[in-house]
């Protein structure tokens, strides 16, 4: 007989809240292992006394038998020399702690459970919040750690006998799942009418007041429905005037609304769908996934869907973004729903959107028509996740529920590394917690010039640290003085006494994706190439448009494109004419493009605009800042070819419009007529790319009346190729064999594509983004590893 031998094994990773302790108690069964398993602040412990080959066999299978929603980072095995008192294998209670856990993200129902709520044999038939250990709220609903009922929104709902029955089952899928709830003893919705007037069941046939939203989303009403991490406005996506009036009571303008469909079949009537899409619609995450709209009735397999979408959903694109239903009350609304319903962001504007009911009643009466509200308390705010795929490959475009806020594991050399706080960018923010061998990044957080994005950001900033117990021993923040996320880091290291690391802005984008991609703390410096809107520069002046070669804790400036002056400071990222005017002043052009091109539409449209007083706004540096910025090119040559400029709504959408013209057949074409030129000079010690040729060009094809999309693509492929060319040129001066893709602009498609593929066929490595945003949702991890690497060379 072996001897016995007594172990404790320690688990780390996504480990609370996704069915682990079950697996654990049932594989210690099967191996016939004594001992217990309890939850703690830093994972999963386990103790077990048996054979070495059974306790080697258990430990094998807990990593081929992980639960689906769960991932084990590290497990350690030491010897046990405690008291023993175990005669069985026992599940133990929680133990409270040190938190340096994981907290799991929400999940999408899973098949198991969508299959209960529409079974008439079911006790959980028709039930919208119906979970188990694979699938429901997590995130959203926690308070404290560990994740236990207690700690959460449900601890207002005490289990019924059946419900507590199958929670202590350990054969029973809902084993220890904290949400599970019925409809004798869970939370309920209930439907609202706006006006305040009572609903009845005369007014429509329904089953329920989930089943009535089903019919007046039908009848081209909007119904504000608060779901799993805030509240949405939902319409009929394929009625146009409803999509307009839900525009113009949300006063957003163009910006694309999400789409929810019933299943994959509806979806794939109006989009392109490819497996790894498939994959992420599907997946428990539910990401919107943005797809490529079919070119209906172009083709001869293209069929026009009995139900088209509405224009005003997403104008001026080719690209949709399409979810899945993720949790029971989604599913039983669009059970009887065959074609999309809209399904945005329950907000105002740039507002947070709302989690509350009373908020919601509040803020969103003069929008939606009817509430279908509920009394299971939203926690934290989590806005839907938004992804793509580029070139076969993932690309986070907004990351939150279903991702946040899972860890990110850092690259070799940061094991042991000071607790760093990381408070981001002023658009796009998220916040970063750095500790050991981790970084945990916040959920998108929006906007923070917008004062309600602001106190949301300061909220779940404070959550979080409460949370996972976190104390900062620095903080990091932006160099850019004005952002809101830089004076409250400013503050926090006052009162607290600690050591504040201003991070240059693109220098913390090219890091961020060196982190993402596993680059270790000493390796070789990259070229990071950093192109967005702006960033405030070493120089004081706004960069946007950057060649830099990095490490983690310092960085050189190489190259960059000629900077041009902001019109208007603000007003010219909403109103693309005055980037064009100031480009064509820029290169002293604008004089002789009257006399040439005076019949041109962007030439007397920009005639008809105070230019005198804008040109003597430039000369005296009146709210006229120079800035790099290639977001700002983009919104110049597309408001030239006549795309949106006069205004735009948001950031980016011209550049986003033309990126949707772009002829993709064109691209490889190599003839020398498709590529305007740029040109390539050196002062200071540094390299400007010079845009004159280029305008000239663009002008010429222009008087030749050249279509949009002509313009827009070789603009395209152009553009891709001068970058290409500096980095041959740097690469003749530098030893240079990874380049980092970083910054919003690298959500073009296109431009990505190019790129990337180019400098691949030079034998370059290329990096780019996989766990998030190129933009500056990436912001927040950057400047916490940039920190955590000056920290780690001072010690």
């Amino acid at each position: 007989m072996e001897d016995l031998v007594r172990e404790e094994i320690r688990i780390r990773g996504t480990v609370q809240g996704v069915g682990f302790r079950p697996t654990v108690y049932r594989l210690a069964k099967v191996c016939r292992l004594l001992g217990d398993v309890c939850n703690d602040g830093e994972g999963v412990l386990i103790r077990v006394s048996g054979s070495e080959a059974a306790i080697t066999e258990f430990v094998g299978r807990l990593y081929i038998e992980c639960p689906p929603l769960g991932k084990i980072q590290e497990l350690i095995r030491t010897s046990y020399t405690g008291v023993w008192n175990f005669h069985d294998f026992v599940i133990s209670h929680s133990v409270s702690n040190s938190v340096t856990t994981e907290i799991t993200p929400d999940a999408a129902t899973c098949p198991q459970c969508q299959q209960e709520i529409f079974d008439p044999f079911s006790r959980f038939f028709r039930y919208p919040f119906t979970n188990c250990t694979h699938c429901g709220p997590r995130f959203s609903i926690i308070r404290g750690i560990p994740y236990d009922r207690c700690n959460t929104s449900m601890s207002a709902f005490v289990m019924c006998a059946e419900c507590e029955q199958e929670y202590e089952n350990v054969e029973n899928r809902r084993f220890h799942a904290q949400p599970v709830a019925c409809h004798t003893c869970g939370p309920t919705a209930w439907l609202e009418r706006a006006d305040g007037k009572p609903v009845t069941a005369s007014m429509f046939s329904m089953l329920d007041d989930v089943d009535a939203v089903c019919t007046l989303l039908q009848k081209g009403e909007i119904v504000a429905i608060k779901g799993l991490g805030g509240i949405h406005l939902a319409c009929d996506g394929t009625q146009e005037a409803t999509v307009q009036k839900l525009r113009q009571r949300k006063h957003r303008d163009h910006k694309p609304l999400a789409l929810m469909a019933r299943d994959i079949e509806v979806i794939a009537e109006y989009c392109h769908i490819n497996p790894k899409e498939a994959a992420l619609l599907t997946s428990p995450a539910a990401p919107i996934v943005l797809l490529e709209k079919k070119r209906l009735g172009t083709g001869n397999q293209e069929i026009i869907p009995k139900f088209p979408i509405a224009y005003s959903v997403a104008p001026g694109q080719n690209m949709l973004g399409f979810m899945l239903p993720y949790t029971p009350l989604h599913h039983l609304i669009l059970r009887r729903m065959n074609r999309p319903i809209v399904l945005t962001s329950g907000n105002i504007a740039d507002e947070p959107q709302c989690i509350d009911n009373g908020e919601g009643r509040e803020k969103l009466g003069n929008i939606a028509d009817y509430f279908l509200l509920h009394n299971r308390d939203i926690v934290n705010r989590v806005d839907d996740s938004v992804v793509r795929v580029i070139n076969h490959q993932v690309k986070m475009i907004r990351r939150a529920r279903g991702y946040a806020p899972a860890p990110i594991i850092l690259p070799p050399g940061f094991e042991k590394v000071t607790p760093v706080l990381a408070m981001g960018s002023e658009l796009k923010n998220t916040f970063c917690l750095l500790r050991d061998k981790q970084a945990i990044v916040s959920q998108h957080l929006g906007d923070l010039a917008n004062a309600e994005a602001f106190h949301s950001y300061q909220d779940t900033l404070n959550l979080y640290l409460n949370l996972f117990e976190h104390q900062p021993e620095a903080i990091a923040v932006d160099q850019h003085p004005e952002y809101l996320a830089t004076k409250l880091g400013k503050e926090l290291a006052d009162v607290n006494k600690l050591k504040l690391h201003h991070i240059q802005h693109h220098h913390a984008h090219i890091a961020a994706c060196m982190a993402e991609n596993g680059i270790p703390l000493n390796a070789p410096q990259v070229l990071g190439i950093a192109l967005d809107g702006l960033g405030y520069g070493e120089d004081g002046k706004l960069w946007g448009g950057e060649f830099l070669l990095a490490d983690y804790r310092k960085f050189q400036r190489l190259a960059t494109f000629k900077p041009v002056p902001m019109i208007g400071g603000e007003k010219a990222i909403y109103q693309p004419w005055r980037n064009t005017y100031a480009h064509l002043l820029s290169a002293d052009i604008w004089d002789d493009c009257q006399q040439k091109y005076p019949d041109l539409e962007i030439i007397k449209f920009l005639q008809q605009q105070p230019l005198e007083v804008l040109k003597q706004a430039v000369e005296q540096g009146i709210n006229s800042p120079p800035a790099s910025s290639v977001g700002r090119l983009f919104d110049a040559v597309a408001a030239a070819i006549g795309i949106y400029p006069e205004e735009c709504s948001y950031e980016g959408q011209a550049a986003i419009a033309m990126e949707a013209l772009v002829d993709p057949s064109k691209l490889n074409n190599h003839e020398e007529t498709l590529n305007y030129p740029f040109h390539l000079n050196f002062s200071d010690s540094i390299y400007y790319i010079d845009y004159k040729a280029m305008w000239q060009a663009i002008l010429q094809d222009l008087q030749k009346q050249i279509t949009q999309s002509d313009i827009a693509t070789k603009f395209h492929k152009s553009l891709a190729q001068i970058i290409v060319n500096v980095v041959k040129h740097l690469r003749q001066e530098n030893l240079i064999n990874q380049v980092v893709l970083t910054g919003g602009v690298f959500q073009n498609s296109i431009l990505l594509i190019q790129v990337t593929q180019s400098l691949e066929n030079l034998g370059i490595n290329v990096l780019t983004h996989r766990l998030l945003p190129t933009n500056d949702g990436n912001i927040s991890l950057g400047q916490a590893i940039i920190t955590a690497a000056q920290l780690t060379a001072k010690s």
